[in-house]
């Protein structure tokens, strides 16, 4: 579908939420500022960091975008002051790690007048700097390392459960009451799910794509999957029909591990002990360890083979991070 006449193009709010960003917010403002899109276009960033850094930074390389404080330092809290400070009739959010093409506003303001759908988003396109972070892009584009959602591994256009990052119209966005800020993580999913669950689509297109830089260390990657796999448990208390049978594989493989982890320290204080502990106990408990190893080494080569990657001898480490923190997660997690 063609774009609209400039004059009949809606304006649009672009809201991002920021806690001690790091330096890529300047990336993602100056990508904001720069799109292709003839209809009017404002910015509100929501600052939940500790300082005023970010802030007069703000001021002094974008004096026009406005900025709100959000003084609960969360996402959806920040999204939601953000929003409250907007006027226009299409919300576009944004994150302060995320880089959009040119044309992102003029493909997804089409892409809703087109289906008329209350939240039209599109794939999160890792982009790696370092070793470490080209490993993990390589990781979460993969089926072994995420499960195959169309926002991360991409797909055919149509409808979706969720998409990365999403422009809404504000009209739904509201009746359906924001982002819920007992959310930390997972806030999108949960509010697409209220959409969906109010008769409302959510759309997937493949033309709408993201950058976004991954983390770097095994530290950050592992504390940001073990809050996904923690809220992921809350979205399943709270909407228990949203479940996924790939969201129960990690947490799945990590009871398993757990059990033979056990089983083979049983086996060992036994055999310690001076008992006749038969061969096949210990045969049989690590045959999950063993398994899983193997697995990610096997997905490893083949990944790095079909990517023609070279960073893909990280990816045992990575896959493992990713796969033992989210499903430790969703098992510790607890009501809030």
């Amino acid at each position: 579908m063609a774009p609209s006449p400039a004059s009949r193009l809606p304006p649009v709010s672009v809201i991002i939420p920021v806690r001690n960003p790091a330096a890529s917010l300047s990336a993602t403002l100056r990508a904001a500022l720069a799109q292709r899109y003839a209809g009017a276009v404002e910015v509100v960033v929501a600052d939940g960091s500790s300082g005023a850094a970010t802030a007069a930074m703000i001021a002094r390389r974008f004096p026009q975008v406005r900025v709100v404080r959000n003084p609960l330092q969360t996402t959806p809290a920040g999204l939601n002051r953000a929003l409250a400070a907007t006027t226009h009739g299409i919300v576009a959010r944004c994150d302060a790690q995320a880089i959009w093409p040119p044309d992102y506003l003029a493909v997804a303001v089409a892409t809703l007048e087109r289906t008329g759908a209350a939240n039209v988003g599109g794939r999160q396109r890792p982009v790696g700097r370092t070793r470490f972070e080209r490993a993990v892009a390589l990781a979460t584009t993969s089926f072994l390392g995420t499960g195959g959602p169309r926002y991360r591994m991409d797909g055919p256009e149509g409808p979706a459960d969720t998409v990365y990052l999403g422009v809404f119209r504000r009209d739904a966005l509201e009746a359906a009451g924001g982002f819920d800020e007992a959310f930390i993580r997972n806030q999108d999913y949960e509010l697409n799910w209220r959409l969906r669950a109010r008769g409302e689509t959510v759309w997937f297109t493949p033309a709408l794509a993201s950058d976004y830089r991954p983390r770097g260390t095994v530290r950050s990657l592992a504390r940001q999957y073990f809050e996904y796999g923690w809220w992921k448990r809350a979205m399943l208390r709270r909407h228990p029909a949203s479940l996924r049978a790939r969201q129960g594989a990690l947490p799945a493989l990590v009871l398993v591990l757990t059990l033979a982890a056990l089983a083979l320290g049983i086996g060992g204080l036994l055999a310690a002990a001076g008992a006749a502990v038969p061969s096949l106990w210990f045969i049989g408990a690590g045959a999950a360890p063993v398994g899983y190893a193997l697995t990610l080494l096997a997905g490893a080569v083949a990944i790095g083979a079909a990517r023609r990657d070279r960073h893909a001898w990280l990816l045992p480490l990575v896959l493992a991070v990713i796969h033992l923190s989210w499903g430790s997660g969703f098992w510790l997690s607890r009501q809030r």
